[in-house]
């Protein structure tokens, strides 16, 4: 199967990355709909579409498109996995016009390490001088 990696919003199943955000993310499980819908709105989305034009994947970059971006919200459809997605969306991002001469190019991976290693990413440098304030109950209130 052949496919397509966008950022044209106006192909973004909003509803379906929203379903599986909320529902298969360990990162960002219970996220309400309105809650997505304004990180979406004001981030980078790509989908990757399969050939009937279904969303079969996505990653979201928060960004500034200047000097900062920190990558999240990557998730392939259970029933793509294994197609080379992750591969295609990284690939797109990391050609992406909007993403050129950042200072910093972030994210975070539970289990995903040699996958972002393939586009560059490494350990954080100097990990002892990031500070975050982490609420990780904040969709479950």
């Amino acid at each position: 199967m052949t496919y397509e990696v966008s950022d044209d919003r106006d192909r973004f199943d909003l509803a379906r990355a929203h379903r599986w955000i909320a529902t298969q993310s360990y990162w960002a499980e219970r996220i309400p709909f309105e809650t997505f819908t304004k990180a979406c709105a004001n981030s980078l989305v790509v989908g990757a579409y399969a050939g009937d034009g279904s969303m079969a994947a996505m990653a979201r970059v928060v960004t500034d498109r200047a000097t900062f971006g920190w990558v999240c919200d990557v998730f392939v459809d259970n029933a793509h996995r294994g197609a080379g997605l992750g591969k295609l969306i990284m690939a797109y991002l990391k050609a992406h016009p909007d993403l050129q001469g950042l200072r910093r190019l972030h994210l975070a991976t539970r289990d995903a390490h040699d996958l972002y290693r393939q586009f560059g990413f490494t350990d954080l440098t100097a990990p002892e001088s990031w500070m975050e304030i982490r609420d990780p109950d904040v969709y479950r209130r």
